[in-house]
């Protein structure tokens, strides 16, 4: 090692301190030296000893004064009439306290603030440990990523965000250590709070709050993020979202956001209305499939739907002493005398939300209730739930021994398959069908009328009864429903429940023709609230025509889309099953979703 080098880094470790930021200072191609540092051998005395006087000249100042400040108040003398040995003291204890401040309060906090635990200094006392990591003639690097940029050279995420030099050429720097994997630079108040996010003096949920500004919270957490992990967030977007939009109510803690395309399928007719429908997806062959289902329902004169139910359910749990107790309370909702002072308890939660049922079930000492309502344009769980809890509340009253162990009971049920959802239905319950040509279904789909039939009784009837199918006698629904939900901002964890379908083919006018129908019982939408006000969602929802409220008649766009999506999945059934009928399926996803090649071939090749 260069003598001058050694040196250096004798005097800063002689000193018992830890090196500071440091100037780099080259020589020649193969050496670098420390032109500067941080300074302390100037004191005339080792560190120990000064601090040791420091210390002792500021408690014993603050002592004398103490003392003379309770002599004067006790002899009423004035507290601003200070004498020689006074003004001695004050200001021998103002430059002990700076001193002390500046070597323990200032570099203090900073340790604890920008040094991990697993800081590279922590080894101080062996001289070859911080010859090693400080001037080290290569500097440390990673092999590029798979989502990192490799047309440069990236510095390997370094714990301490203690300075480092590296091997420069011809020029003075000083080189700091934080891996900066962000495509725009980074201001210095920005890197502060990075450090501080680091160091959790920040909380990461907190940033929106504290920056008041949600775009620069989420590229601060993003870079957090990767220093934290080491891994590049390069492809996921930041730019072009409006992140105040989704402040507490769509997502939390944002870092960037997803692209999903968007495909059109359509036109529709339903009804005697056209609808192009929006649906998000990164399957192939989806949009495709369904455009030609909505192609031949078209041919065939549109199809048709119904609206059987809508109502949202919430089911709390409630518990008693015993089974008995816990039957007077189901006797007494269930009792239709008892109605309309329940409805009107609950229905004072919205102007919106208007109590139709209330369905008891017992379990032993347990009672639950699934309470149904109408909720207008929203999806309306939180409307629900409010109204639950306005009752609830009222039920205290004559019920004290009632114990609620929780507003939801999962007797709702939300977000799983569940055979009440099933049976009764939960949002909006649809039936949707239409007639198809005998020709159409030759040319179109590519197939006939009994083979269809004869190919739905075998597939989405007793196939899924041997399955032991919750809900899902058919094809594909949730495909359908999933695509939608996502394009138009609904919540897609609901495609559980929602995707419930029975899908039935049977030929009428002496086998020529085809009637399809699909009947969907819990179809959960909204077109309000949610994701729904988002620009792209909101986007997709008025592409339908269902965008909003509907002032006129509240409910009826929510009620329109879950028509439409029970449309869209008569047109994937209907295409889906035809080519499974032909044996269309492989090929078309081989072309539009798989690759072709020959893998084996390939391999022994």
């Amino acid at each position: 090692m260069d003598v001058a080098r050694r040196s250096t880094m004798e005097t800063a470790a002689g000193k018992g301190r830890r090196p500071g930021p440091m100037k780099v200072k080259v020589v020649d191609e193969n050496d670098v030296v420390v032109v500067g540092a941080k300074a302390s051998d100037a004191l005339p005395l080792p560190l120990y000893i000064t601090n040791a006087v420091f210390f002792t000249l500021f408690f014993s100042v603050v002592y004398f004064l103490l003392t003379r400040w309770r002599e004067k108040i006790r002899t009423s003398t004035p507290l601003h009439v200070v004498n020689l040995s006074e003004i001695v003291a004050i200001l021998a204890f103002v430059a002990s306290f700076i001193y002390l401040l500046g070597f323990f309060g200032i570099d203090f906090v900073q340790s604890l603030i920008l040094r991990p635990s697993n800081d590279v200094w922590a080894a101080e006392d062996d001289e070859e440990e911080h010859e090693r990591m400080i001037l080290k003639d290569d500097a440390r690097k990673v092999p590029c990523g798979a989502g990192l940029d490799c047309s440069m050279p990236q510095i390997a995420p370094i714990a301490s965000p203690k300075a480092v030099a590296q091997k420069v050429f011809d020029k003075e720097v000083v080189i700091s250590t934080p891996t900066d994997f962000s495509t725009q630079p980074l201001s210095e108040e920005d890197e502060d709070v990075i450090k501080a996010v680091l160091s959790g003096t920040i909380p990461s949920y907190s940033l929106e709050s504290k920056l008041g500004d949600c775009k620069r919270a989420a590229a601060i957490r993003r870079e957090a993020l990767q220093r934290i992990t080491g891994k590049s967030l390069g492809g996921l977007p930041l730019e072009g979202f409006n992140y105040e939009s989704i402040l507490g109510q769509c997502c939390e803690m944002p870092v960037g956001y997803i692209q999903i395309p968007v495909g059109i399928a359509g036109p529709l007719m339903l009804d005697g209305r056209e609808f192009s429908v929006p649906m998000a997806t990164t399957e192939g062959c989806l949009v495709a499939s369904t455009n030609r289902g909505c192609k031949a329902i078209n041919l065939s004169g549109g199809a048709s739907s119904v609206l059987l139910r809508d109502g949202m359910t919430r089911a709390p749990c409630v518990r008693f002493n015993s089974a008995k107790r816990a039957a007077e309370l189901k006797f007494f909702l269930e009792d239709p005398n008892n109605y309309d002072t329940l409805a009107t308890v609950f229905n004072r939660s919205s102007r919106f939300g208007r109590l139709q049922t209330i369905k008891c079930a017992i379990a032993g000492k347990n009672l639950y209730m699934r309470f149904t309502c109408s909720t207008g344009d929203a999806m309306g769980m939180n409307m629900v739930s409010k109204g639950v809890q306005n009752v609830l509340d009222f039920l205290q009253n004559d019920f004290a021994d009632m114990d609620v162990i929780g507003i939801s009971g999962n007797y709702c049920s939300d977000k799983k398959p569940a055979a009440v959802n099933w049976i009764e239905g939960r949002g909006k319950s649809v039936v949707c069908e239409a007639v198809i040509k005998g020709d159409v279904v030759r040319k179109v789909l590519k197939t006939n009328v009994e083979a269809l039939c004869e190919l739905n009784m075998l597939k989405n009837l007793t196939g899924s009864a041997m399955a032991g199918a919750l809900g899902g006698f058919n094809a594909h629904a949730s495909n359908i429903v999933s695509a939608i939900y996502i394009a138009t901002g609904q919540d897609p964890a609901q495609n559980v429940e929602s995707s419930h379908c029975i899908t039935m083919m049977e030929p009428i006018n002496d086998g020529k023709d085809l009637h399809v129908s699909v009947t969907m019982p819990s179809i959960e939408v909204g077109t309000v609230g949610g994701g729904t006000q988002l620009a792209s969602q909101s986007a997709c929802l008025n592409l339908l025509g269902v965008k909003g409220a509907n002032r006129e008649s509240p409910g009826a766009n929510a009620r329109l889309l879950a028509t439409v999506v029970a449309g869209s999945v008569l047109a994937g059934e209907l295409s889906l099953m035809s080519a499974i009928s032909a044996g269309q399926l492989v090929r078309s996803h081989m072309k539009y979703n798989r690759s072709s090649k020959d893998v084996s071939a390939v391999a022994s090749a």
